[in-house]
């Protein structure tokens, strides 16, 4: 069995800095790929950013230049970095992460979202 589950949102100002966690755990060999996903209210999904297993990044244009992802392979963690944090980046954020299990098999799983709220 797999989990994902994010951490590290919260109440930030504009201007500030967050830095998200992913964090698989279970029947894991390693985080092959992952995605960074927002929702705000009455909006759709839409895609942050994401880490391909070769290294390659991309970003959403309005979070280029702001936004990084990192990958730390011993301990099975995804990080988002998001600095220069503007009021339009308030949503829900969420991971979702292909997972290679110990059996070799791939898997997609979605965390369960962390809210981040940029207010003054």
């Amino acid at each position: 069995q797999v989990k994902v589950v994010e951490d590290g949102g919260g109440l930030v100002q504009p201007g500030g800095s967050l830095r998200l966690s992913c964090t698989a755990s279970g029947n894991i060999r390693s985080i092959h790929s992952v995605s960074w996903y927002r929702q705000a209210p009455g909006k759709n999904r839409e895609l942050v950013g994401s880490l391909a297993n070769d290294g390659t990044t991309k970003f959403l244009d309005s979070v280029e230049g702001r936004a990084s992802i990192s990958k730390d392979n011993a301990n099975n963690k995804v990080y988002l970095q998001m600095n220069n944090l503007k009021p339009e980046d308030t949503s829900v954020y969420f991971c979702f992460a292909r997972i290679v299990t110990l059996d070799r098999y791939e898997w997609d799983y979605w965390g369960q979202g962390t809210q981040v709220t940029v207010s003054s």
